[in-house]
This record gives structure tokens, sequence and C-alpha cells, in this order.
């Protein structure tokens, strides 16, 4: 039923076909039209689960010869991808013929995890190539995938179901591109994956809670059209930096969040997020940064903020927040910028308008205090601040829990027979050093062993980490 839908479409799309590849070779530009010309094409080339069948390799015929079969396999996926690039204005893969995928430039060899006798196609790194395409599902056969980035080209479509075949996989970058679809829910079958990053797409729908279960270290959702709540679930993660920023996420946050234990970053500025501050957030004692503008919290600021010691960036401007701001918090020895302008405090304490440290940055413009130059007026102030919200009765503090721990699972009794024992697993996966983002400008290489670090000025222009050093991913 789909193909009859799409087919007398692409007989339209053939006639643009000439008009679309001429601008894209001229433009680095992704027009609508070009963008619902790939996808269509895409759709008529996926399968309807969007997954290869098993043994699919045997059925294509190759000339050359390989010093392996899986050399061989990512030879078929990787021309495959070629013909699925309408527009490549650097010439990045012009030297993608051949048997030998490894001088592929943005392909990277190295010995199998299972078998260091065999080399495989370990990691593709075509980051600002300013390619225009879509991904096959081809692709699914590259399974020693344990590196892909793709930031800032111009890839479109969806992502595969085949591309849950690749369970090596370890950093996955496809940001700054025009994929679509809901969240690719391939992530969840990477068992080894430790960064995800999907920004600057246009992803839709609800996040799947199993993602937070996953032992990643970063997860970037940001500049998407994300919706729905956060998942209860985020109080398993084990992120070091989750950023929601730029979606259309609503509800409150969570309290399980006091469960993450080992956040750095914590970005949700400019959603539609509501509700009260739980108290939880103070548990979270590695917090560096924390930007929650441009939201519609209401009610005063926890307490227990001024736990947060290790904090050094805190933004909480363009909300409804009501009250005073909390004096401690202004003291916290990490503190480098505190930015609570445009809410409804009334109270300011003087720690927090007159600082004693004088490499801190306050912003308190935008609010109700009286005496205060830059305030709101009157008549915009009172019909807030005379109806503050009573955060012990509010819903999202009172209606959500911290999750409980998942229960024991009984022991397993051997069945009578027992079938032979199953050879030993592949070696374990040894990762590459720890994932860098680097500060701006995106050309320069971060410095080595640093901790993921997303500045709190969001923007495409951070680029991905760098691929791993080869050997030995």
């Amino acid at each position: 039923m789909r193909s009859r839908q799409v087919l007398p479409a692409f007989g339209c799309f053939l006639f643009l076909s000439y008009f679309f590849l001429y601008k894209a070779t001229t433009t680095s530009a992704l027009s609508d039209v070009g963008a619902f010309y790939i996808d269509h094409r895409q759709l008529l080339n996926i399968p309807g689960n969007g997954d290869l069948p098993d043994g699919f390799e045997f059925t294509v015929k190759t000339a050359e010869t390989f010093e392996n079969e899986r050399l061989r396999r990512a030879y078929i996926a990787l021309q495959a991808w070629k013909k699925a690039i309408y527009s490549d204005p650097l010439n990045t893969t012009s030297n993608w013929f051949g048997s030998n995928v490894c001088n592929y430039k943005g392909v990277f060899c190295a010995q199998a995890l299972d078998d260091p006798k065999l080399k495989v196609v370990a990691g593709v790194d075509l980051n600002h190539a300013d390619i225009a395409g879509y991904f096959p599902v081809e692709m699914g056969l590259l399974t020693d995938l344990a590196l892909l980035h793709l930031n800032s080209n111009r890839f479109c479509g969806v992502v595969p179901e085949s591309f849950s075949r690749l369970e090596l996989m370890y950093e996955f970058d496809i940001s700054n591109n025009r994929f679509v679809g809901p969240f690719p829910k391939v992530v969840l079958a990477w068992t080894e994956a430790k960064f995800v990053d999907i920004r600057f797409n246009n992803f839709e729908g609800c996040i799947p809670p199993p993602i937070f279960e996953m032992d990643l270290d970063a997860l970037f959702l940001n500049n998407n059209r994300f919706t729905g709540t956060i998942p209860e679930s985020i109080g398993k993660s084990k992120v070091s930096v989750v950023t929601f920023a730029n979606n259309k996420f609503t509800g409150c946050i969570p309290r399980s969040i006091g469960g993450m234990k080992r956040l750095n970053e914590l970005i949700l500025l400019n959603n539609d997020l509501s509700g009260c501050f739980p108290d939880e957030i103070g548990l979270l004692e590695n917090l560096t940064i924390l930007d929650v503008s441009f939201n519609s919290f209401t009610g005063s600021l926890p307490q227990n903020l001024s736990n947060l010691k290790k904090l050094e960036v805190l933004d909480i401007s363009n909300n409804k927040l009501t009250g005073s701001v909390v004096e401690d918090v202004c003291k916290l020895p990490s503190l480098s910028n505190f930015t609570f302008s445009h809410n409804y405090f009334s109270e300011v304490p003087n720690a927090c308008i007159s600082p004693q440290r004088k490499d801190l940055v306050l912003e308190d413009t935008g609010n109700c205090v009286a005496g205060r130059m830059k305030q709101k007026l009157d008549h915009e102030c009172q019909p807030v601040v005379r109806k503050q919200v009573d955060c012990s009765k509010d819903e999202c503090v009172v209606g959500s829990s911290p999750p409980k721990p998942d229960p024991p699972k009984p022991p397993v009794q051997a069945p009578p027979t027992l079938k032979p024992p199953v050879q030993s697993p592949p070696p374990i996966f040894h990762p590459p050093p720890p994932v860098h983002s680097p500060p701006p400008p995106a050309k320069v290489a971060p410095p080595p062993q640093v901790e993921v670090v997303l500045p709190p000025n969001i923007g495409s222009q951070y680029s991905s980490p760098p691929p791993p050093m080869f050997p030995g991913y």
C-alpha cells in the first residue's frame, strides 16, 4: 500500500531531480523540496520493517576480492551508502571505490574485538562534510562499527531498524542534520553505547523511558521537536551530561532526578516545563551547570540548592518564580554566574545584589524587588505575587515519587536436561578515550582527557568529539 502511494509522487520528483541535483552542487543549503525528495527516495528503498533479511550479504555478488568476509560486508554497506548520497560538495567520498575499504576517506579500520587476526571497519567520521543523503538499510552490515560521527551534514530521512544490528556502537553522533521521525529506538539495542548525540535535527514524539536505564555518559537531545514529559526513569540514568533544551517537553521535573549522582550538567532551557522545583535537585552534588530558563516554573526556590557546592552556572531566568532568592546560593564557592532575571521575586538578599567575590556575575533585572532598577511594573507584579504557589501542595511535588528499586529476580533453576555448554563471549569491549565536547570555535581540537562539557550557550557550532585512536577501539 505504501509503495502505491509513494510511486506516483516519485514520478513528480523525477521531474524535479535535475533541478535538485544542480542546486545541491552549488549551495550548502538543503531546501525542503530537496529533503522531501531524499526522504521519499529512502522510503522507496527501505523494506517495510526497516531491517535487512538474515543472510542478505550472501545474495549480493561482488567481483572484488577481500581480506575477510567482514570487510566484504562493509564494502556492500559503504557502496550502498555512497549510492544514497546526492550531494558531496567537498568530494569526501570520491575515493570510496574498490575493495580496500580501510583506505576510504573517513573510514577507520582496527582489529576485530573477538578475533585480533581480522581487520574490520570500526569507525566512520564524516563530520562537517556537508553531505546530503540518507541511510540505506545495508548499513546494518557494519556490525563491527563502534563509532559513527556525522556532525554538520545534510543527511535526512529516518534511522532504519537495521541499525539495531550495530551492537558495538560506542559513540553515535548524527547531530546538526535533518533526520526525522520518532526517537531512534535502535539506540536501545546498543549495550556498549556511551555517547549519543542527536541534537539539531527534526526528531519528534516522546522519549522512550529505557534510554535512561542505559549506561550512557552523555545524551544530547536538544533542538528537536520532542514532546511529552520527562520520564521518571531519568533517576536511573548514569549520564554526566543531558540536554533537553529547545524542545516542547511539558510537565514537571521528576523527583527521581535526585538519583542522578553522576550528573554534571542539566540543560532544560526553552521548553514548556512547569510546577515547582523538587527538593531532590539539591541532591545533585556533582552538578556544575543547571539551566532551566525560559520555562514556566512557579513557586519558590528550594533551600537545599545551597548544597550544590560544585555549581558554577545557574540560570533560572524567564520563569514565574516568586518569593525570595536563596541567600546561600549566592555564596556557593564555585558559582561564577547566577541569572535569576525576569521572574517575580520580591526579595533579594544583599549577598545576591552585592556579592563578596568580584568574579561572580549576578543578573536580577525584570523581577518585583522594590527599590531595584529595571524591575517589572507594579501592575505586572501584583497579580502573580499575591497568588504565590504553595509548593508543599504542588501536584508536581506531591504527585510524583522517586523510583522504587527493581525487585530481586528469583533464582533460575536448571532444567533436567542441560544443553551443551555455550562458547565464551567475545573479549570485553575496551572503550576509546573519554568523550570530548570542545568549546568554540568548533575547528579547534579539544585538549586530551577532558570531561564532556556542554557550554551554557548551546548551539550547533559545538562540534562532536573526535574519533578514538585506532587500533584498540
